[in-house]
């Protein structure tokens, strides 16, 4: 027996091996990660912990190790190279993740690094399951030089190949910046925490250099700016707890990949039949009062649960996932409490990539709406309404999956035709005895149609009355559409959730294609 091939020898190796993965697992000292959790962020690991179901994470490379030489690069070779890369479970289902080290390099990439990335995420698109990113780094390794800028461009191209195909989840824990925060706006999600995560193209110190604004980092690109100005974070959270729990319920809603229908549950004690008298006194009928729309979506989806997204961005209308008799649904519904719900350039962008997500992963669209039009302006003229506008009508065109929608209160001018009209593709069209479709509203229409008339009579006040009345029994009266066709049936609002649920039951089986090509040119 040779000394290679003698136990002892065997044994000896074994141990060196656990010496080394336990190496690997501690990170590079105590200190560092004191350092970290200082900062109140926790460890890649323990991130990964919290993501994934118990003891269900199969480590990819850990033993990588950087080969680059120069500004002291040689002396310091530490394992995992700053990432944490494999597959685990949620849910039973399978998802792979990274998970940048920031104890490590401060989680800067460099050549190892990045190929580690690109690695797991060719994985995941091959298995056809999520990709979570759990991003905490600095950006390009300085010291690798344009090595590192490829790597980026590796991850980017990954990226944009998996879009439609794979979900994809950026989870923002710590600093990112330049090159660096493009990965997550190619992404379908991003997740950011409050005070420790922060997204910029340029940091305060650039800003300040070249245009003499002083801002700090929470400021210029904190996770409640991107949450609520920008409209890059889609979820915000308090601590990482939370937001990866959170992260968790998202996968649940999702299907694997474009190939899949969305995991269905039992509704369990919330009958599909439940009736929603409550709604006829949470809708007022009067189209010019206010109302909270989400109070109307929690009443008819199973157990009132709905995860809202980009729910401090462009608040006059709502996008939420949720389940309506155990399957998942995309909602998107004009919100009256905010700006009366009219379609801005925000909105239109925000409800445009909704529905092109919910698409690309078998999701129903259910459009519910109470919409007076598009929002008037010169700032929205010179902001390009048009062009933002198309790109929901785009969107809606382009989807062929199950598309209900419902017709609550007001449906008027360009607005409703773009909020899945039946005219624009909607399968089925439904509408309360509240609603009013028009070209424009009553008083409007009755200025313009009778103007003269108006104006040459004595009492102009009493005649326009009149006039508003006549345009609203004639044109506007609630069985106009559904005399047309342009309605499938007005339903008594008790019955929504059942209706709904019958609808999305018919439609599941539903088969559309688009007309070949090798891809549309969407209106950007």
């Amino acid at each position: 027996m040779t000394e290679q091939s003698s136990p002892g020898t065997a044994a000896v190796r074994v141990a060196e091996l656990h010496v080394l993965r336990e190496q690997a697992r501690l990170g590079p000292s105590e200190k560092a990660t004191e350092a970290q959790r200082a900062k109140g962020k926790l460890t890649a690991r323990e991130r990964i912990d919290l993501l994934l179901d118990p003891d269900s994470f199969h480590e990819v490379e850990q033993l990588r190790r950087h080969r680059a030489v120069g500004f002291g690069l040689e002396a310091k070779r530490p394992y995992t190279d700053g990432v944490v890369t494999g597959w685990g479970t949620v849910e039973g289902r399978t998802v792979f993740v990274y998970a940048h080290d920031f104890r490590i390099f401060g989680g800067a990439l460099g050549e190892a690094h990045a190929t580690k990335i690109h690695k797991i995420m060719d994985m995941a698109i091959a298995a056809g399951a999520p990709l979570v990113s759990l991003n905490d780094g600095a950006g390009a390794r300085i010291q690798e030089g344009v090595s590192a800028l490829a790597g980026y461009g590796g991850i980017f191209q990954r990226n944009t190949r998996a879009s439609g195909v794979i979900p994809q989840i950026s989870v923002m824990l710590g600093p990112c910046a330049g090159g660096a925060a493009y990965s997550p706006a190619l992404t379908d999600f991003v997740f950011m925490v409050r005070e420790t995560s922060q997204m910029f193209i340029t940091g305060p110190d650039v800003v300040q250099a070249v245009t003499g604004e002083q801002i700090t980092q929470n400021g210029l690109g904190g996770a409640d700016v991107h949450a609520g100005v920008s409209g890059v974070a889609h979820f915000v959270h308090d601590d990482e707890e939370t937001c990866l729990a959170e992260v968790r319920y998202l996968i649940s809603m999702l299907p694997s990949n474009n190939r899949e229908m969305p995991p269905a549950l039992p509704p369990g004690n919330d009958p599909a039949d439940r009736r929603n008298d409550v709604l006829l006194d949470l809708v007022p009928a009067d189209g010019n009062r206010p109302y909270d729309m989400r109070k109307v979506l929690e009443e008819i989806v199973d157990h009132g649960d709905l995860l809202e997204v980009h729910e401090q961005w462009a608040r006059n209308i709502i996008c939420a996932l949720a389940r309506i008799d155990g399957q998942v649904v995309g909602i998107l519904a004009n919100q009256p409490q905010f700006l009366a719900g009219v379609l801005d350039i925000e909105a239109s962008e925000k409800a445009a990539r909704f529905v092109q997500l919910c698409d690309a992963f078998n999701i129903p669209i259910v459009t519910m709406v109470d919409v007076p039009g598009f929002l008037p302006g010169v700032s929205q003229e010179h902001g390009g309404i048009i062009r933002h506008g198309a790109k929901l009508l785009y969107a809606y065109c382009n989807a062929t999956v199950p598309r209900i929608s419902l017709i609550l209160r007001k449906a008027y001018g360009g607005a409703y035709i773009v909020m899945d009209s039946q005219s624009i593709g909607a399968d089925l069209t439904y509408a309360w005895p509240t609603n009013e479709i028009a070209v424009m509203g009553a008083e409007g229409a009755a200025n313009v149609i009778f103007r003269r008339e108006i104006a040459g009579s004595a009492d102009p006040e009493a005649v326009r009355a009149e006039k508003i009345a006549a345009y609203k029994s004639e044109l506007m009266h609630p069985y106009y559409a559904a005399e047309r066709g342009l309605v499938d049936d007005v339903i008594d609002p008790a019955e929504t959730r059942q209706v709904l649920a019958a609808a999305l039951s018919m439609l599941r089986t539903k088969h559309a294609d688009l007309p070949s090509r090798k891809h549309g040119n969407p209106p950007q």
